[in-house]
Parts: structure tokens; C-alpha cells; sequence
């Protein structure tokens, strides 16, 4: 029993590995086309706002931005 325990263990922590590698890879690949927006003229800071706004549920998204009006506001920033 205690032989198969230990290849569970073993099979599971070599499929985490691998997904490290394959996350690693992704990482690499948005970088890059994150390089090439830039090349190109586009602001990535920009660009990863987006991307965080895009995942976000419409109702979040709303919130967000009627709390940031109101915190310019107050600041009176706008």
C-alpha cells in the first residue's frame, strides 16, 4: 500500500511541475506580445489595465469606476 502512496505522490508532484514549465512558458508568451504592443506604439501599462478591467464582471467594473469618480472628486481631481 504504502508503494502505491508513494506513486500517487510522485505522479502528482511531476504533474505540477509540469504545469510550472507550461506556466512559465505562457508567461514568457503574453511578455513577448506585451514587447510587441510596445514595439509597435501602444502603452502597455495601459494595455494590462484592460486586461484586469476585461476579467472583471460588469457589476465590479461599475463599482469600481463610481468609486474612483468619487475619490477624484473629493480630491478634486476632476
Amino acid at each position: 500500500m504504502a508503494e502505491a502512496t508513494d506513486d500517487r505522490l510522485r505522479l502528482l508532484i511531476e504533474r505540477i511541475e509540469r504545469l510550472e514549465e507550461e506556466k512559465k512558458g505562457i508567461a514568457d508568451d503574453i511578455r513577448d506580445v506585451y514587447a510587441e504592443a510596445k514595439a509597435v506604439g501602444y502603452d502597455v501599462k495601459i494595455m494590462r489595465q484592460i486586461v484586469r478591467l476585461r476579467k472583471m464582471k460588469p457589476d465590479d467594473r461599475s463599482e469600481q469606476e463610481v468609486i474612483l469618480e468619487t475619490y477624484k472628486a473629493a480630491l478634486g481631481m476632476g
